[in-house]
């Protein structure tokens, strides 16, 4: 954290111009979502060689963050030689000077930061964090007010659309879920955004889901919906959950242009059967106003998901273990990454790289050089790496 910029040499993109860059291309925007624990740097860099535009680090603790130097060094990771995937900061807050300060600890070394209002685990709502703030809208608006009044006044460029090129331009931005009153998301909204001539916030991500909605229940499309068309022309806005394969979206849009949208599908389930699937269901909403997806789940068990795959392919554990390298992960997580990564997938193709057997050899390893090793045994023995096993990717 004390490197300077010009020691990084940091090219840091201001995320609204990757908004940008995908709106001319026609079509989403691709993040990875903020996770615990598994949104590490060699994880980042893997999901960015395949597509996804702008990732999210892990929930951090800002008061902890402000507080504690181990802190810092361990709960943002940056690279220092090789990729630096477009990336934003996603703290947890409720305090405005706690996230005002944070942000201007990782300005040099992020394009922006996020305020987390979504997250319901109960420990996080215990202390005014995460989904708690869905019921704190005047706070939640006086914490992104400080932080950019922060960052504005250490020189960094805070104007939204007016810094996009400029190098020192960087995002402020906010992660909710919905209320089950969908007026009291509204009204939320409305005190967060601001005036629509200078909004508080560069976009908006939504998870479509209240705070005691389990992850195993659909999103709620409609009031997707309702609340796309209501702000989707003052703030771009991302889709935060079952974003599990591009070609398995539970709405349409004009961004999901086939002809924008490639899709690799195994042999075990053909484009046919999904498009048979869709026509057995009601009709799908269509979301011509979202500008972009985020995966949490999805995304951890097949790395590839933006580039099209509706499964993992074993290339992409390749790139991952060659990351690691470069980017070492405690031993259990990296355990942990490979299980999900070789087990069926959140979307329809439930093709799985290692049987679920081999999956508990893999995590009965008890040190990094015997998993290469049963890697590049269960490689030859598939037929997925060359001769000698894992390809090693530069």
């Amino acid at each position: 954290m004390e490197a300077t910029l010009e020691n990084l040499n940091l090219d840091i993109v201001h995320p609204l111009k990757l908004f940008d860059i995908a709106k001319s291309e026609k079509r989403f925007l691709y993040t990875l979502a903020p996770m615990v624990r598994y949104g590490k740097l060699a994880f980042r860099q893997t999901v960015h060689d395949y597509g996804t535009d702008l990732c999210w680090t892990p929930m951090i603790l800002a008061k902890e963050f402000n507080r504690n130097r181990f802190a810092r060094d361990s709960d943002l990771t940056i690279s220092t030689n090789g990729p630096q995937p477009p990336t934003v900061v996603q703290f947890g807050a409720n305090v405005p000077q706690e996230l005002a300060r944070a942000s201007t600890l990782v300005a040099p070394y992020a394009g922006g930061v996020d305020l987390n209002c979504g997250c319901p685990q109960s420990w996080a709502c215990a202390e005014t964090l995460g989904a708690a703030l869905m019921e704190k809208r005047e706070l939640v608006r006086d914490m992104v007010i400080e932080t950019r009044e922060y960052l504005r006044r250490d020189g960094w460029g805070v104007g939204k659309e007016r810094d996009v090129d400029n190098p020192k331009g960087r995002s402020v931005s906010v992660k909710i879920r919905v209320h089950k009153d969908l007026r009291k998301t509204m009204d939320f909204i409305t005190t967060v955004l601001g005036p629509s001539q200078d909004r508080h916030i560069d976009w908006l991500t939504i998870h479509p889901r209240t705070r005691q909605t389990p992850s195993s229940t659909p999103i709620n499309v409609e009031a997707l919906e309702i609340l796309t068309t209501t702000f989707g022309d003052k703030v771009p806005i991302l889709l935060s959950g079952d974003v599990f394969a591009l070609n398995s979206l539970p709405f349409t849009s004009p961004l999901l242009d086939p002809a924008n949208t490639p899709t690799f599908t195994s042999k075990s389930i053909t484009t046919d059967h999904i498009e048979k699937k869709k026509t057995q269901q009601s009709p799908l909403l269509n979301l011509p106003k979202l500008s972009g997806l985020m995966s949490a789940r999805a995304i951890l068990a097949n790395p590839a998901l933006y580039a099209g795959y509706d499964a993992c392919p074993w290339e992409a554990v390749e790139t991952f273990m060659s990351h690691l390298a470069r980017a070492p992960l405690p031993f259990k997580l990296v355990q942990h990454h490979l299980s999900e990564m070789c087990a069926p997938g959140m979307g329809p193709n439930k093709n799985a790289l290692l049987s679920k057997p081999e999956r508990n050899a893999m995590l009965s390893c008890t040190n990094m050089v015997d998993l290469v090793d049963f890697l590049d045994e269960k490689a030859r023995e598939k037929g997925y790496g060359d001769e000698l096993g894992l390809r090693r990717v530069v």
